[in-house]
């Protein structure tokens, strides 16, 4: 088990709407949410694109324009910092996603490992939202890791089952990818895996013994004690706006930074330390 944690910070997300919720959306505001995650410990900001029209910052973006200035308005607030950048689309078209990355060339991105049927069902027995399918089909993971070798980014690999999981050990093996390995067990969400620490040991034997790993626990004060048994485990930890508005104790937050320091307190209480960005970029081996 590693004794040092990174800490990523999942500033504001694709959902979230902020006119409900206290999210990110501008550069500055990007930049601000950041920095206070980055004083709280977190070396990874991991960044969703929103447009930037007034009345217009709950829809996505996949402007190359949008991305640069976010990016460099959070690396001048936030010294050395890693940037992890989202691609999930839906639906055939996601050559955006694609040029975000190619173009801006970040440290590291997202790299949906599989599909999923995103379902939420609401306690009235009706949709909460459309049944929709988040589409990965094994080509378009080949364009985004073709993309990101280009681009010396690192792809962490999403999973939203346990199934998923397995296929990334396919794609090493049959030559789709070769580079560091880094998975992002996503649990939480109503039709893939639960927030559930007595799986962790599980999804640990089914990924590659040297790949590096971390959890996404969506919920609410519920998703705590999945968070410290990743810890425990040798996981390291993410959190933010973009997964939970919670803390432990059910008190609803305003900041980032008070996510990330509840998070920090996780990698303590298992007795290991917080990464700095110098100490995050050697762990998953990032070359620029």
């Amino acid at each position: 088990m590693s004794d040092k944690t990174v800490i990523t910070c999942a500033l504001n997300g694709v959902l979230t709407d902020p006119k409900q919720h206290h999210v990110p959306v501008t550069p500055e505001e990007m930049a601000r949410e950041a920095k206070a995650a980055f004083d709280a410990g977190a070396s990874v900001m991991h960044i969703h694109l929103r447009q930037q029209a007034p009345n217009k910052g709950h829809l996505p973006s996949w402007e190359v324009g949008v991305s640069r200035e976010i990016q460099q308005a959070i690396r001048e607030a936030c010294p050395g910092v890693i940037i992890n950048h989202t691609t999930g689309t839906s639906g055939p078209n996601y050559s955006g996603a694609l040029d975000c990355v190619r173009e801006t060339k970040p440290e590291m991105a997202a790299c949906n490992a599989g599909s999923l049927n995103y379902l939420k069902v609401k306690s009235d027995n009706t949709w909460a939202w459309p049944p929709m399918m988040f589409d990965n089909a094994v080509e378009k993971v080949q364009d985004y890791l073709d993309v990101m070798k280009d681009a010396d980014t690192i792809p962490e690999f999403e999973c939203f089952d346990v199934g998923i999981v397995r296929c990334v050990g396919m794609y090493r093996q049959t030559g789709m990818y070769s580079g560091p390995l880094e998975y992002n067990f996503v649990m939480g969400v109503a039709s893939g895996m639960p927030a559930d620490p007595e799986l962790l040991p599980i999804l640990l034997k089914l990924k590659l013994p040297e790949a590096h790993w971390q959890v996404t626990a969506i919920g609410r004060a519920e998703i705590w004690p999945l968070h410290q048994r990743c810890a425990d485990l040798g996981g390291h930890l993410r959190t933010g706006l973009e997964d939970t508005f919670y803390q432990p104790d059910g008190a609803k937050v305003t900041s980032n930074g008070q996510l990330i320091e509840s998070i920090a307190t996780c990698a303590r209480n298992a007795g290991r330390e917080i990464a700095s960005p110098a100490e995050a970029r050697q762990i998953f081996g990032i070359r620029h």
